[in-house]
């Protein structure tokens, strides 16, 4: 974008770091936890993830926008982002699905950002000193004036985000056996009878549904407040819990929902916010992360296995905290040896602290999803020998 048409803009960390550039989006005030996320590619799909909700993402690649926006790639009817940190941005994207550009995108959604900052600068500060809270503005230009008015905002640990991200309403999710939404070739077995799951929207992701579609599932949303009562009245051959926002032990009435339903014995799969919610239904607690995971990179693994996933998260499951009795550790985060993956030692329930399903990211954990619907169908009654 050329400064000379660009609108002042002001950034100011709670720890009163400034950095001044320049708009693009939209103009006026926001206020969140200001996070980085190190992928080089996705930033469609990182905005539109409900998973951001509450936050100011640093995007760490110094260009952002060059390939526009369009629909195909958002993971939520509109960004979930609260505002957007870039070094230099694009105004004229080129690829041949742009059907937008990036700015023109976030101004149409009411959503700031800021470029022309030193991003490294930055994010050298969140990983030293942490993951804080930050607000954008093009209106309060004066640093001293919006770090008052910043200090007021909430923190990040004991917010309970999830209720502004959950449906609202139950839907059947159906799209996904397009195979233009494969990522090689088509893993549904249409000679199969679909396998229903129901998924607890926590803030999910579209791609999820896609991917437990493709797979043979029929696939029901429920709200948050949803009653076991209601879940069971599907017949579920499974239970999904999904990816969200905020600080787990914040959603009081999850883990509640969730023990209950794992009276059921039914399979449970369980993504990032779901695998913390799970681990604190099974017994574990939860901590707030130094800065967070937030990238395409992230090497998971044990027992001489490794897969490179797609994190974001701010939190995690405290190691010391799983009930080993009852649950093994599956995967470890093998940058900081943080918990991504546990497993019920006897019931087909398993979670982990990643994204199988991509977008944005690689592809090494997708048989995650494979290993949820063999987990069905061993679970059905047809497939008991007696």
């Amino acid at each position: 974008m050329a400064l000379s048409e660009a609108q002042p803009a002001l950034l100011v960390l709670a720890d009163g770091s400034i950095y001044r550039g320049w708009s693009f989006g939209a103009a006026g005030t926001v206020m969140g936890e200001v996070v980085f996320n190190t992928g080089m590619t996705g930033y469609q799909e990182v905005m539109t993830d409900p998973s951001y909700c509450g936050q100011i993402v640093a995007f760490t690649y110094p260009e952002l926008g060059n390939t526009g926006v369009n629909p195909e790639d958002e993971e939520s009817a509109r960004p979930s982002i609260r505002g957007a940190i870039a070094r230099n941005v694009c105004s004229q994207p080129s690829n041949w699905r742009a059907t937008q550009s990036l700015p023109e995108y976030l101004k149409h959604h009411k959503v700031p950002g800021i470029y022309g900052i030193d991003t490294r600068a930055l994010t050298r500060k969140l990983r030293t000193v942490g993951a804080m809270n930050g607000a954008i503005s093009t209106e309060v230009l004066d640093p001293e004036e919006l770090l008052r008015q910043l200090q007021a905002a909430p923190s990040m640990e004991g917010l309970n985000l999830v209720r502004e991200v959950s449906t609202r309403e139950v839907y059947e999710w159906t799209e996904g056996t397009d195979p233009s939404w494969e990522f090689g070739a088509e893993p549904r077995d249409d000679s199969k009878p679909l396998l229903t799951v129901v998924a607890i929207d926590f803030g999910i992701k579209r791609n999820i549904l896609r991917r437990l579609v493709s797979y043979g599932c029929r696939v029901i949303v429920v709200p948050l407040d949803t009653s076991v009562e209601t879940i069971l009245s599907y017949q579920p051959d499974g239970i999904f819990l999904s990816n969200g926002p905020g600080d787990p032990a914040a959603v009081v009435e999850a883990p509640p929902l969730v023990q209950a339903l794992l009276q059921q014995q039914l399979p449970t799969f369980g993504i990032c916010m779901g695998h913390q919610i799970l681990g604190l239904s099974l017994g574990a607690s939860t901590f707030k992360l130094k800065f967070g995971h937030r990238g395409l990179n992230q090497p998971c693994g044990l027992s001489e296995r490794i897969e490179i996933t797609s994190q974001n998260h701010g939190f995690a499951l405290d190691a010391d905290s799983v009930p080993i009795e009852s649950v093994a550790i599956t995967h470890l985060n093998l940058n900081d040896r943080t918990v991504a993956g546990i497993q019920h030692k006897k019931l087909p329930i398993f979670s982990v602290q990643y994204h199988p399903e991509a977008s944005p990211g690689p592809h090494d954990a997708d048989y995650l999803f494979q290993k949820f619907v063999e987990s069905m169908r061993d679970s059905q009654p047809s497939s008991v020998v007696a």
